[in-house]
């Protein structure tokens, strides 16, 4: 497996970070920045397939733009926090919501392995400019699932940074992965999940579009 970042020591995810996403599951949006983690055995790089297993029936996706820090920093203020930041990535945040919803928590459901594919490359910070004016968009077979603009978080990029340096030491590697807007399969109407064949892009503006396909994990 070739990635396209170094291997983080930590991968920092966000939930219910854009309202719409929010909105769809009819939950009320936080007051502050709900931080789970995925572990580093989830990730693969583009092309590589998101791999199906049978303990689960009910994958989802949620693309995300991904934050790859570039300097060890604590307590760092919002004001100064983009320093710390080497590049962007695009990010699918993939999840069993069978066993999301199981577990009531989210790191078994969200790290299942191949769970966390980030790519096409890490772009520089400089080349990427505001992270909170971005197009992102999510497409499975060439369907639009999901489409916004990070300028729709509720938590931009500085604040998450300054939240979790808060009580998080951040290191050179590490992962912040957004949140994801709306039109995700788990609320949809049929619900929409991931099935063998499938393959799922996610596009965000200036960074580039991830591209992986779907396969069943060998019996």
């Amino acid at each position: 497996m070739t990635l396209p970042i170094d291997r983080p020591g930590k991968i920092i995810a966000v939930g219910l970070n854009y309202r719409d996403h929010a909105e769809e599951q009819a939950r009320e949006t936080p007051h502050a920045p709900m931080l789970f983690a995925k572990w580093a055995t989830a990730l693969i790089g583009p092309d590589e397939p998101i791999v199906l297993p049978s303990i689960t029936s009910s994958v989802d996706f949620e693309g995300e733009l991904g934050v790859v820090i570039g300097e060890r920093v604590k307590r760092v203020s919002k004001e100064n926090a983009l320093d710390a930041v080497r590049g962007y990535i695009c990010v699918n945040d993939v999840s069993a919501r069978d066993l999301q919803q199981a577990d009531k928590q989210y790191t078994r459901a969200k790290s299942l392995d191949t769970f966390c594919p980030v790519g096409p490359r890490l772009v520089r910070r400089d080349d990427v400019g505001d992270p909170g004016n971005l197009a992102i968009r999510t497409t499975v077979n060439g369907e639009t699932m999901q489409e916004a603009s990070t300028s729709q978080l509720i938590f931009d990029v500085p604040t998450l940074i300054e939240f979790v340096s808060q009580a998080i030491t951040l290191e050179p590697g590490d992962l912040i992965c957004t949140g994801t807007p709306s039109g995700v399969g788990a609320f949809r109407d049929p619900p929409r999940f991931l099935t063998d064949g499938d393959e799922v892009v996610v596009e965000i503006e200036r960074v580039g579009a991830l591209r992986n396909p779907v396969h069943t994990a060998p019996s």
